[in-house]
Formats: structure tokens, sequence, C-alpha cells
């Protein structure tokens, strides 16, 4: 069951990112994303290893892509758009995103069942709910306010997008323990 939930959700991020889309848009349909699959991990049986490591994989996918989106386009964009007093929360995002991705590089290190992974997805899934609040919350109605093209921003992102996933293994998903 768990696989059937990581395989819609990817599906559901992706199809979701219409052309016509605008970056604020796209960019909560990807938090959803990923807050389906920390839901996911939460609700999966403890003992379930091959559902824990399919699910955090998946999230990791879903989350360095979207890193890489909104550092590469969208935060450049921002800075450029915002008044120079709203700049700092652009810089604290970048500051997360690093965080984030420390955690995502301990899974390089530790598999399902080991000691400190269900802590470490915890503790990540922790501070991306945290990113996302405030997103959603402060940066992203000061986009909206700021008069940035977030129509052309949105489909630059989608593009950007569909080139990273398009460098995703297709073939992991039921294979998992296998790359370890």
């Amino acid at each position: 069951m768990a696989r059937q939930i990581v395989t819609q959700t990817k599906t559901t991020a992706t199809t979701q990112a219409a052309p016509h889309q605008g970056a604020i848009e796209v960019l909560m349909d990807d938090h959803r994303a990923v807050e389906r699959l920390f839901d996911a991990f939460e609700k999966a049986d403890k003992e379930d290893l091959d559902a824990k490591t399919t699910l955090v994989r998946r999230a990791c996918e879903e989350l360095t892509v979207h890193a890489m989106i909104e550092e590469e386009l969208l935060y450049p964009a921002a800075q450029k758009a915002l008044d120079e007093d709203d700049r700092p929360d652009v810089e604290e995002a970048y500051v997360e995103h690093f965080l984030v991705k420390v955690l995502i590089d301990k899974f390089t290190q530790i598999r399902a069942g080991e000691a400190g992974f269900d802590a470490t997805f915890k503790v990540l899934s922790e501070m991306v709910r945290h990113h996302i609040e405030e997103e959603e919350s402060d940066l992203f109605p000061k986009l909206r306010k700021s008069g940035a093209d977030l129509n052309e921003l949105g489909s630059e992102l989608i593009r950007r997008k569909g080139e990273l996933e398009s460098k995703i293994p297709k073939d992991a998903g039921d294979n998992t323990l296998g790359l370890h």
C-alpha cells in the first residue's frame, strides 16, 4: 500500500504542474506532495522497512528537486522583486535548505531499521513543515504583492523541475534495498 501512495504522490505533483500555473501554485503543489509523504511515513507500520525506505527515498527526491528549483529560480527572483527589508526571509530560506540537505545526506549513511533512521526523518519532516509554513504565510504573500511575473516564473520552475525529475532513476521503486 505504501508504494501506491508514493507513486500517486509523484504523479500528482508532476501532473498538477500545468504549464499555465503560477510559481506559487507550483511550489505549493510540491509542498502538499511532500507533506503526504511525511504523513504516510508516520502511518507506516513500524516494521515495514521497505515502505519506510521507499517513502524516505521519495521524500528526499522531492525535496532535492524542490530545493534546487527554489534556489536556482525562486529565491533569486524574490531577491530582485522584494524590498530590502524582506530579503532576510530569502536568506533564512537558503540556510533552512542547507540544513535539510544535511539531513538528506544522512540517509546515505543509515538504513531503515537502524538507530536514528526514524528520528532523522522526523526531524527532517519537522524542519520542512516549518519551512513550508514560513514560505506560505510570509514569503509567498510578499511575492504576490511584489509585482513579479509569477506566471513566467511558474513556467521556468516547471521546465527546470521536469529536467531534474528526468534524471531520477525510474526503476528504483521496488528495488530500493538493492541500491544500498
